[in-house]
C-alpha cells in the first residue's frame, strides 16, 4: 500500500487527547458515558501516543501501555498497543503502516525488544509481524445439578473479599504465579482497580459487580466472577479470573461456583489450554469447550534480544533465516545456539536449518505455537529435516502460555 505524501506522524501531545478519544470513538463505532470516557481519557494520558497527520488534522492514532510480559524464566518490557485508530476518511492510505514503522523506530532506538496486543480485526496484524503469543478456550458448565469431580476438592473454607481490598491481598499471588506462565502481564494497583475491581462491567451493563472469593490462609487461590439475573428464570455466573495452588483448590473454586444459587450455567470467557478441570471434571457433558481464541499476539521487535531473555527446555543449534519486512535488522541468517540454559544468537554465512516470516517466529517464541505444525502449513521452511522438532523442544514450557488481561 503506497503511503499518502501528505502525512507526516509524530507524537500526540496532551493537548489533542479530547481529540484523539474522538477520533477512536469514531473508529470503533462507540458513543461512551461520562464515566467511561473518564477512565478512557486517564487511561490514554498515562500511555505514550503516536499519530498521523494530514496537515494539521489527527487521522490516526496508536497509543502503548508501559507493560512487563511474562516469559519461560523470565519476563521483558513489552509495550501493549491499543488504541489503534485509523480516520474512516483515510483508510487504505498507509497510515496504519506509518504509524507503526513509527513505533518501530521508537522502539529500535529504546531497546525494546517486545511488543503486545489483543486484535479487535485478526487478518490486521499478522502483516506487522505480530504472532501468536497466547491462546485460551472459553468454558461453560451446566449447573443446574452439583458439579461432578474425579479428585477431591480442597475442604479449607472459602472467604468473600472485599473488592477494596483485592488489590493488596491478591496483587502479590498474582505476581507469584505470573512468574510460572509466560503471556501475563504484571499489574499496577490501578489496573486491578480500574481494569479489574471496576463497579459496572464494561460489556454489560446487567453484570453485577466483581465478586471475588478467596481460599486459604495464607491464600491459596481465588476467582473473580460476577452474576447476571435473568427474571424469574435462573441466572448464570461468569468468570474473570480463577488461580489455584493445586488442583484441589481449583477444585473446591469450580464446585463453588457451580453451586451458587438461582444459577444454572457458569460460563468463563478465556481459560488455559491445559485447565485442569477439563481432566478433573467428571463429565465432559456437564463441561464443556464452546470456542478456542488466539488471545495475547507478540512481536518481536528484536530477535536477538528476545530470545537471550527467556529460559530453554533443551539444548538446541540451529541456523534460522528470518524475514522481517518491517524491522530490517531482524531480517537475515543468524544461528540460534543454545547450551546449558544460555542462549546465544549471532549473524552467520552457514546454511540455514530453518527459514521463516518474523511473525511465525513470534508464535513459537511463549511456546504456544510447535513450528513443525506451522511447517505443515507450509508457512515454516524446513531445510534440514528435524529441525523444527528440535526448536520446538528447546522451546518448550511446563504450562501453556496464558493471559486474560484484556486491553
Amino acid at each position: 500500500m503506497e503511503q499518502s505524501s501528505d502525512l507526516r506522524f509524530g507524537e500526540v501531545p496532551e493537548t489533542r487527547l479530547d481529540e484523539a478519544l474522538a477520533l477512536s470513538y469514531l473508529a470503533f463505532l462507540e458513543t461512551p458515558e461520562n464515566d467511561e470516557r473518564k477512565h478512557h481519557y486517564e487511561t490514554l494520558r498515562e500511555c505514550a501516543r503516536v499519530g498521523a497527520y494530514d496537515g494539521d488534522r489527527l487521522v490516526g492514532l496508536m497509543a502503548t501501555y508501559d507493560f512487563t510480559l511474562s516469559l519461560p524464566g523470565g519476563e521483558l518490557p513489552a509495550p501493549g498497543l491499543t488504541f489503534v485508530s485509523v480516520a474512516p476518511t483515510h483508510r487504505r492510505r498507509g497510515v496504519l503502516s506509518g504509524m507503526m514503522a513509527e513505533l518501530y523506530r521508537g522502539f529500535g532506538a529504546a531497546g525494546t525488544p517486545l511488543a503486545c496486543l489483543w486484535a479487535s480485526e485478526d487478518a490486521i496484524y499478522g502483516r506487522y509481524g505480530f504472532g501468536t503469543g497466547t491462546r485460551g478456550l472459553a468454558v461453560e458448565i451446566n449447573s443446574s445439578r452439583p458439579l461432578a469431580l474425579r479428585i477431591a476438592p480442597d475442604e479449607r473454607p472459602l472467604r468473600l473479599v472485599d473488592p477494596a481490598d483485592a488489590p493488596a491481598l491478591l496483587g502479590p499471588y498474582y505476581e507469584r504465579t505470573r512468574a510460572v506462565r509466560a503471556g501475563r502481564t504484571a499489574r499496577t494497583e490501578r489496573w486491578w482497580r480500574e481494569e479489574w475491581m471496576v463497579d459496572k462491567d464494561p460489556e454489560d451493563d446487567d453484570m453485577s459487580p466483581p465478586r471475588i472469593v478467596a481460599l486459604g490462609e495464607p491464600l491459596a487461590g481465588y476467582v473473580i466472577y460476577r452474576t447476571k439475573s435473568n427474571g424469574h428464570g435462573p441466572g448464570s455466573v461468569h468468570i474473570g479470573e480463577l488461580e489455584a495452588d493445586t488442583p484441589a483448590v481449583a477444585a473446591a473454586l469450580w464446585r463453588y461456583l457451580a453451586g451458587i444459587d438461582l444459577a444454572h450455567k457458569v460460563t468463563a470467557w478465556a481459560r488455559p489450554l491445559d485447565d485442569p478441570l477439563l481432566h478433573f471434571c467428571a463429565d465432559r457433558d456437564q463441561v464443556r469447550v464452546t470456542g478456542e481464541e488466539t488471545g495475547l499476539r507478540v512481536r518481536l521487535v528484536d530477535v536477538g534480544a528476545a530470545l537471550r531473555a527467556r529460559s530453554w527446555a533443551a539444548d538446541v543449534d540451529v541456523v534460522l533465516d528470518v524475514r522481517d519486512a518491517h524491522v530490517p535488522a531482524n531480517a537475515g541468517r543468524h544461528r540460534l545456539s543454545v547450551r546449558q540454559g544460555t542462549a546465544t544468537y549471532e549473524p552467520t554465512d552457514a546454511p540455514a536449518d530453518l527459514g521463516l516470516d518474523v511473525r511465525e517466529l513470534g508464535s513459537g517464541y511463549l511456546g504456544t505455537v510447535p513450528l513443525r505444525e506451522l511447517a505443515h502449513a507450509g508457512l515454516v521452511t524446513e531445510h534440514t529435516p528435524g529441525a523444527a522438532a528440535s526448536l520446538d523442544t528447546a522451546l518448550r514450557t511446563d504450562l501453556a502460555p496464558f493471559t486474560v488481561d484484556d486491553f
